[in-house]
């Protein structure tokens, strides 16, 4: 499955020009990075893959749609998967789009 182009577009809206980010095609998806880490990316499996603080992980599993991302059969604490359904309007996809941004900035540049 390739990746949602109108998501990728809603989140290029959402990012603007920030020449801070690159676009690169990743997990099978078109991922945004910051500094050279991932933020963000529109999967390839559908919904929204985001990068957060890995001590937070456990408080947003708890929100709905909202499960770890799997990478070659393992999880890890700071990589998320949000259902399609969940990034559907404007408000919750910025939410997860700054914290991805928030979080990959955080980090020692590549």
């Amino acid at each position: 499955m390739a990746y949602d182009e109108e998501l990728a577009d809603r989140i290029r809206f959402i990012i603007g020009m920030d020449a801070d980010v690159v676009e690169k095609k990743m997990f099978g998806g078109l991922a945004f990075l910051a500094g050279g880490h991932m933020a963000v990316a529109a999967s390839g499996q559908g919904g929204l893959l985001a990068r957060v603080d890995p001590a937070e992980t456990a408080a947003l599993l708890a929100e709905a749609g909202v499960a770890r991302m799997e990478m070659g059969g393992r999880s890890m604490d700071g990589w998320l998967r949000v259902e399609a359904s969940v990034v559907e309007d404007d408000v919750h996809l910025r939410r997860w789009v700054e914290r991805g941004l928030g979080y990959a900035r955080s980090l020692p540049p590549k």
